[in-house]
């Protein structure tokens, strides 16, 4: 039986992770991130003086896909107006989308995360108009430890942007 994982952290944080969709862990616990990834994730958020207490954290899809397989386009387009809506709600002046799975869905299929990650875009989501950046996914920071360096630049300018927003 697959769970609904929606969501964990403060719904009233100003930073919002968007992953992919749960894994086995997750669907055990309904909550994003509790495995290994989660503990990575976890680790790379204290680094810049984060926890999951002040970020909001969710996924493109809110349940499993068969054979932990990445959610089809089918799925993902089924799932992105709540996922739209979602982020409306909770109005984050950042938006940190982990993945590739997450930068396709959320700002689209030309760019590869290689050449994304690193770099600010402004985005508007109904009402909420909010800074995104894309880094990569803690369970592929895991298969690649050598892309943890790129990973750590990112998360120094959410770290800046944080201060300069003072948030």
């Amino acid at each position: 039986a697959t769970n609904i994982v929606f969501a964990d952290g403060n719904p009233k944080a100003k930073i919002m992770l968007i992953g992919e969709g749960p894994g086995s862990n997750e669907d055990q616990e309904g909550l994003p991130f509790v495995g290994r990834a989660g503990a990575l994730l976890d680790k790379m958020l204290a680094s810049i003086d984060l926890n999951r207490k002040n970020v909001y954290i969710t996924n493109v899809v809110n349940y499993r896909p068969p054979e932990n397989r990445r959610p089809t386009d089918e799925e993902i387009t089924k799932y992105l107006p709540y996922l739209k809506k979602h982020i409306e709600i909770i109005n984050p002046k950042i938006l940190v989308l982990l993945g590739s799975t997450a930068l396709n869905a959320l700002v689209g299929n030309e760019v590869v995360i290689s050449k994304a990650r690193g770099q600010w875009i402004e985005k508007q989501f109904g009402e909420c108009k909010t800074s995104v950046i894309i880094t990569f996914h803690p369970a592929f920071l895991m298969r690649q430890p050598a892309q943890k360096k790129m990973a750590w630049i990112d998360l120094k300018m959410i770290r800046d942007k944080k201060a300069k927003l003072k948030i």
